[in-house]
């Protein structure tokens, strides 16, 4: 049995106490028209990360509101040492740069209307960033505990051996975690289509539970309302062609990747938590939108299983790929980082992955590279809500 408490792991401690598994300097651009001038900064800048986004102008209400928390979400993740915002104007980057170093983070912003067009906008948020890079190269990992990390858990291309084994040594790992004093963060609201009674029963109150059944219900609403019977698009054909037949056996696996610990709360996207534990961020099933929530409501790592195979990873948060099927790590040994098919193979118990699990996670939050970091195979995605105008 694993004693969580008693983990550590070297990370960045920031200013206002969260740790960073990560030392990003990142260029965020406010709205998708200054998305090449994020692009020339980065080029010009050894170590930065383009954060390049679209929409962000004509937005309204709830849609506006979430890709602004999400822009902030994203700049002020622990695993950001500094932002440099990008936007057109100054009224929208300012609405996000000062959010962003109410944290404490350091923040630059730059507007291509004030700079005069967008080559002094290039010229100036490369000697921004320039600076932002060499200040972040001084800062030092330190050991801390595990309660410092706030973990993801995400799926895709799902089959049979997800549900049997991938999602519920994530699952395990999820509950070492949320023991130890973390976060742990369970993402996906349409994928708990017939199980959300089943964690509704592990709210802390009746309100939380409340939540959860609604969250779910509002998707088949809205779907329905679009004139969809999303029981009928879900399973997808991947998820099919790897052995799951209804939308209740994919639910099944899918919570299995939550563990068992209770349920403080359900977030919005791109939310934070406010304590520890294991809470719900009700955040669409597509990974890239999915783990852009995640990542902005202060995911700092991702254990992302999945079946038949599904590359991508996160931009900020590292990403690591888990797959139980013997055949899909063979195949796609270039993008699956561990292998937990022997336990479908009866070679080790649950358990023993999970805590093969747990040392991988650990190596990972001390800055060993996922396959996605080294080939780039990284995205943001923030979703939306409403149309444009």
């Amino acid at each position: 049995m694993v004693e969580p408490r008693g983990l550590e792991f070297w990370g960045y401690v920031r200013g206002d106490g969260r740790v960073g598994v990560r030392n990003h300097v990142v260029v965020l651009s406010c709205m998708d028209n200054v998305n090449p001038v994020v692009t020339a900064i980065c080029q010009l800048v050894k170590g930065t990360l383009p954060l390049r986004v679209w929409y962000g102008r004509g937005q309204f209400g709830r849609d506006a509101a979430q890709t602004t928390r999400t822009l902030i979400g994203l700049g002020s993740n622990p695993n950001v040492a500094a932002a440099l915002v990008v936007s057109l104007e100054l009224v929208s980057g300012h609405q996000v740069a000062d959010a962003i170093a109410a944290t404490g983070k350091p923040v630059e912003l730059i507007t291509v209307q004030e700079a005069g067009g967008s080559l002094n906008a290039v010229c100036e948020g490369a000697r921004a960033a320039a600076r932002m890079v060499i200040e972040a190269s001084r800062l030092r990992r330190e050991k801390v505990g595990v309660d410092h990390l706030v973990i993801g858990v995400e799926c895709g291309g799902s089959d049979t051996t997800s549900g049997i084994a991938a999602n519920p040594c994530v699952g395990v790992v999820s509950d070492w975690i949320v023991d130890a004093g973390g976060v742990v963060l369970l993402s996906e609201t349409s994928e708990f289509m017939g199980a959300e009674h089943l964690l509704a029963r592990r709210a802390v109150s009746p309100e939380v539970a409340a939540k959860i059944i609604a969250a779910v219900g509002r998707i088949e609403e809205d779907a329905m309302r679009r004139g969809v019977d999303i029981r009928g698009a879900n399973p997808v054909p991947d998820n099919i062609r790897g052995g799951l037949t209804t939308i209740e056996e994919k639910s099944l696996g899918a919570i299995a990747k939550g563990g068992s610990r209770p349920i403080m709360d359900v977030l919005e996207y791109a939310q934070s938590p406010r304590g520890k534990g294991l809470f719900i961020m009700d955040t669409p099933a597509p990974a890239c939108e999915s783990m852009t929530g995640l990542t902005a409501g202060g995911a700092t790592l991702i254990l992302f299983a999945t079946g038949v195979g599904n590359p991508i990873g996160d931009l900020i948060s590292p990403t690591i790929k888990i797959s139980a099927n013997p055949l899909t790590v063979a195949k796609l040994a270039d993008n699956v980082d561990f292998d937990a098919s022997s336990v479908i193979t009866g070679a080790e118990t649950l358990e023993g992955a999970a805590m093969r699990l747990m040392r991988e996670a650990l190596e990972v939050a001390s800055g060993k590279l996922t396959k996605a970091e080294v080939l780039g195979q990284q995205e943001i995605a923030i979703s939306r809500i409403e149309p444009t105008v």
